[in-house]
C-alpha cells in the first residue's frame, strides 16, 4: 500500500475522503520528500507510515477537527517541508494559500512540489516578524496557521499580526497545549486576540494533538510584531 493509499485509509475512519487524483498527490509529494530529503533536512520521519500518519493526517486535522471557510486566504508561517500547507492544498484546492518561511532553499523545493502537483500556491521568503510589519501581509490573511514551530506566545507574535479582523489563528500543538495556553493569555490579549476553542484529539498512533484556534477580534496595535530577538528571550 502507497503512503498516500494508508492516509487515505486512516483519513476515511474519520469520514474525510480523498480522490485517486488526491491520493497520487500525496504519493508524489511523498517521494519528493524523501528524495530531497537526502541531500537536505526537512524531516526526521521518512518512513511511510509514519509519514501517512503524522504529516499528511496530522496537516489535515485542522479540516477533521475543525473548519476553513472555502476560498479562505491562509498563511502558512514556517512551513519548512511544506506541512500542513501542501496537504491542506491538495485536499482543498480552493483554498488561497500562502507559504511563508525564513529559508530561501527550503521554499525552492515547494515550488518544485507545486509545479510536481500542479497545485497552486504563493510561496514568500520572510520571516513571520518582517512580512507582520509588511503591508502587503499585516491582516490580510483570513485564516493563518502554524504547526511545530514556537511556544504558543512566541508564536502568536508571529501569526496574529498577519491575521485579518474576524479571521483565526490555529495553532497545531501536542500533548503540552495547556500549559502553553496558560502561559499565552497576555499575548493573545494584547495582540487582539481572543481564545475561540480548542479542540483535542490523538493521532492513530495514540499521540495526543491539539487546536488552539484563536479569534482576532482587535486590530494588533503596531508596535507589534517586536524584532526577533526580541520576541524569542522577552515573550509577551
Amino acid at each position: 500500500m502507497t503512503t498516500g493509499k494508508y492516509a487515505a485509509q486512516i483519513l476515511s475512519k474519520e469520514k474525510f475522503n480523498l480522490s485517486e487524483r488526491q491520493i497520487s498527490q500525496l504519493d508524489i509529494y511523498y517521494d519528493l520528500l524523501i528524495q530531497k530529503n537526502k541531500v537536505m533536512n526537512l524531516t526526521a520521519i521518512t518512513d511511510a507510515e509514519g509519514v501517512a500518519i503524522k504529516h499528511f493526517y496530522d496537516s489535515l486535522t485542522p479540516l477533521i477537527y475543525s473548519s476553513i471557510d472555502e476560498g479562505s486566504t491562509v498563511v502558512d508561517v514556517g512551513t519548512g517541508a511544506g506541512f500542513p500547507s501542501i496537504p491542506l492544498l491538495i485536499a482543498r484546492p480552493d483554498l488561497k494559500l500562502t507559504m511563508m518561511d525564513s529559508l530561501n532553499k527550503r521554499l525552492l523545493f515547494l515550488v518544485e512540489v507545486c509545479e510536481q502537483l500542479d497545485i497552486d500556491a504563493n510561496i514568500v521568503h520572510s520571516r513571520a516578524e518582517d512580512a507582520g510589519n509588511n503591508k502587503l501581509y499585516r491582516e490580510k490573511f483570513d485564516y493563518a496557521i502554524s504547526r511545530a514551530v514556537a511556544t504558543l506566545p512566541v508564536l502568536c507574535e508571529y501569526c496574529l499580526p498577519l491575521v485579518k479582523l474576524s479571521g483565526k489563528f490555529i495553532a497545531m500543538k501536542g500533548s503540552n497545549a495547556d500549559s502553553e495556553l496558560n502561559l499565552s493569555c497576555n499575548a493573545i490579549n494584547q495582540l487582539g486576540g481572543e481564545i475561540e476553542d480548542v479542540k483535542k484529539f490523538e493521532l492513530p498512533t495514540g499521540e495526543a494533538r491539539a487546536l488552539i484556534i484563536i479569534r482576532k477580534n482587535a486590530r494588533t496595535p503596531s508596535k507589534f510584531p517586536r524584532h526577533g530577538s526580541k520576541i524569542s528571550k522577552e515573550s509577551l
